[in-house]
């Protein structure tokens, strides 16, 4: 165990832990919580690929504990006609934040984007969360504000 926080690439052991935070950061985000089995599904996302569709980082606390996490693909846009790292969550244990682990789950996001030639990481947060603003803000992030609706539409076998 380290005396220092520390960001890594998730391990399968992780995901139980994972699945929990993204339960927590859907309630912060007044959003439905998961359905049951997500750390199964990410499992298969994560490490049941020879190519993973989805790359997962965690935040240690000094000891070991897992308190944050962030998830990113690689994605298309076709007005811009480019491809971008698509960073679909960041999210640190409240307890733990101020304390340098969201710079650092930055910074190893940044480095997967580097890793896969891609020049931009994008990403969205609800327009009230003020705090994941500033904190975008200071890492120099520039925010775009357009309001959209999210749609979900099953696929029927």
């Amino acid at each position: 165990m380290s005396d220092a926080p520390v960001v890594r690439p998730a391990r399968p052991a992780d995901l139980p832990r994972v699945a929990e935070l993204a339960r927590l950061h859907t309630a912060y985000e007044r959003a439905a919580p998961p359905a049951p089995g997500l750390a199964e599904r990410l499992d298969t996302l994560l490490f049941a690929r020879s190519a993973p569709r989805l790359r997962c980082l965690v935040a240690e606390a000094p000891g070991g504990e897992v308190v944050g996490y962030a998830t990113c693909a690689p994605e298309v846009s076709t007005w811009d006609g480019c491809e971008f790292l698509h960073m679909d969550c960041l999210f640190l244990d409240p307890d733990h934040r101020g304390r340098g682990l969201g710079a650092r789950l930055m910074d190893a996001v940044l480095a997967e984007a580097r890793a896969l030639g891609l020049a931009e990481v994008r990403w969205q947060t609800p327009a009230w969360n003020e705090g994941a603003i500033r904190f975008y803000g200071r890492l120099g992030a520039r925010g775009h504000a357009q309001e959209k609706v999210r749609f979900t539409l099953p696929v029927a076998n």
